[in-house]
């Protein structure tokens, strides 16, 4: 998402605030931001930080990136001392001995201990560095009561700085720097959360964990209509474009501005020149992260594992049974690509993490892999193919009725597990599943699935769900004296809370449409857009 077409995000904007205000009032609440790669983390720090003045707040703003100790001790020092003196009137330079020289005056105490710090380093003494950084932020607060927020971007590659015992030292400061807050972001969310859980799980000066999400359904249309202003794109294509990239405004805002530039409405043959040709950007994308998996002794594996997933075997046990291999050897490969945040695990379920890539993987790199010629203008003719195959059935399904689609989706269920919200779900084989029509005066057609040990029923809500529907629905369920029942009103329309809690209330699920497409991905089915 380029800087200056930021859209959206204003509830994550909105926390930032108000954890930023909260710090001024003596409230200290630390954050970590994890997300996707390319799904708008840094746009939203950077889209905060062009709009946020408070003159007794110092930001300190750090990519973390392979480089050394030294190094990063200096960029450090030298972006405290610029934002610190960036008020003050005085014409700056991105020179640390310049900003040392004109910051003694005013913070003699911290500009003593950058000196100290600097000399131990070049005395190559580095024990304790990471530690004393960072008490510069206390020092600074004590000289002139102003407050530290650090951010640092991709706060994982510390680990690959050198610093000797960095998260037992850095947890002790967590506890005792009252006045300092962080905030920590990273893309490699299985890693962060580890991370958090085991390095920096703490009493006091614990993480609040924000996850960024791709846009939903809502606003990916609003976004791709931001960008084609003017330009009449199929809203059936739109729709597709929303499902085809999961809402990521990376691959949203690529697609359509490749539109825009080509002056086309023909979205399979723009589709063929960013994923297929040798030059276009995803492809080239995509072939250079496989690249990252060669040196590996098991790259093959792994590569075989993504692409099975990716056509739909995306189970532990089919992928064994496929590869011939044992599921404890597959287990340990599987969990070195959940470590890169390759994939991800929901229950029995495995899934790409990234949407294009694994359409990327199915239909460009394995046909290439395996085609027996070298006929570059069969497998364009191929490839166009299937993705016109791909947009003609989302199309087919996009008539169907939400109930159809529903059905469809339960005669798949074989007793998986699966986990949303938090909560583990088994996906019972239906032995009966049929329609319902309710007597309630705003629920009226809904679903019943019966399996050997359990009862789903499933109520569709077009417009907005109320408490009075909650009510109404579980008196409609007490009807079925069966024990071990699953109720569950799909909603097409925002929740708000208040009905939510009501629902809990009646031991009722509520679903939105984003909840329902979350199973139909792992079945492989196209998303519902409406």
């Amino acid at each position: 998402m380029i800087k200056d077409n930021f859209f959206d995000r204003q509830v994550y904007l909105n926390v930032l605030e108000k954890r930023i205000s909260d710090l001024r009032d003596g409230y200290r609440q630390n954050m970590a931001i994890i997300g996707d790669e390319l799904v708008g983390k840094t746009s939203i720090i950077f889209k905060f930080l062009n709009k946020f003045y408070d003159n007794r707040i110092i930001i300190i703003y750090l990519e973390i990136r392979p480089e050394s100790l030294i190094s990063f001790v200096r960029r450090f020092i030298g972006v405290l001392l610029y934002n610190f003196l960036i008020n003050s009137g005085t014409t700056l330079q991105e020179d640390l001995d310049f900003l040392i020289a004109k910051s003694e005056k005013y913070i003699p105490k911290t500009v003593e201990k950058i000196k100290s710090i600097l000399v131990s380093l070049d005395k190559r003494k580095k024990n304790n560095v990471f530690t004393e950084l960072l008490s510069l932020c206390e020092i600074i607060n004590q000289e002139t009561n102003k407050f530290c927020v650090v951010i640092f971007d991709e706060f994982h590659n510390l680990q690959n700085l050198g610093i000797k015992s960095l998260y037992p030292e850095w947890s002790k400061l967590l506890i005792l720097q009252k006045n300092t807050m962080y905030i920590i972001i990273s893309s490699m969310k299985f890693k962060a959360k580890t991370i958090l859980s085991k390095n920096l799980s703490l009493l006091f000066g614990n993480f609040e964990i924000i996850t960024i999400e791709p846009f939903d359904i809502k606003t990916s249309e609003s976004y791709l209509e931001h960008i084609l202003q003017g330009f009449n794109l199929d809203t059936g294509l739109k729709n597709f474009l929303v499902h085809f990239t999961g809402g990521n405004p990376f691959y949203l805002e690529l697609i359509a501005r490749e539109l825009l530039k080509a002056n086309t409405t023909e979205l399979a043959g723009l589709l063929e020149d960013l994923l297929s040709l040798p030059s276009g950007i995803l492809n080239q994308k995509f072939a250079n992260y496989l690249k990252c998996f060669l040196d590996n002794p098991y790259s093959q594996d792994y590569i075989a594992i993504l692409y099975l997933i990716s056509n739909g075997h995306n189970k532990i046990k089919d992928i064994a049974h496929i590869l011939h291999k044992q599921k404890k050897e597959l287990i340990l490969r599987v969990n070195y690509l959940l470590e890169l945040d390759t994939i991800s695990r929901s229950g029995d379920f495995l899934k790409i993490n990234d949407r294009v890539f694994s359409f990327w993987l199915r239909f460009v790199h394995q046909e290439k892999m395996y085609s027996l010629t070298f006929d570059a203008k069969s497998q364009k003719v191929l490839f166009r193919d299937k993705i016109e195959g791909l947009i003609c059935e989302f199309f087919v399904n996009a008539q169907k009725p939400i109930m159809e689609r529903t059905v469809e989706l339960l005669r798949l269920f074989e007793d998986e597990v699966m986990q949303m919200d938090r909560k583990r779900i088994r996906l019972s084989h239906f032995r009966e599943i049929k329609n319902l029509e309710f007597k309630a005066q705003g629920l009226k057609e809904g679903v019943i699935g019966r399996s050997h040990d359990n009862l789903w029923i499933i109520a569709f809500k077009h417009d907005l769900l109320t408490e009075e529907d909650i009510t109404e629905f579980a008196r409609e369920c007490k009807k079925y004296r069966h024990k071990m029942q699953r109720k569950i009103i799909i909603a097409l329309q925002d929740i708000d809370p208040t009905t939510r809690l009501r629902a809990l209330e009646e031991k009722i699920w509520t679903w939105d449409l984003n909840n329902l497409n979350q199973i139909l991905d792992l079945f492989y089915k196209p998303r519902i857009i409406v």
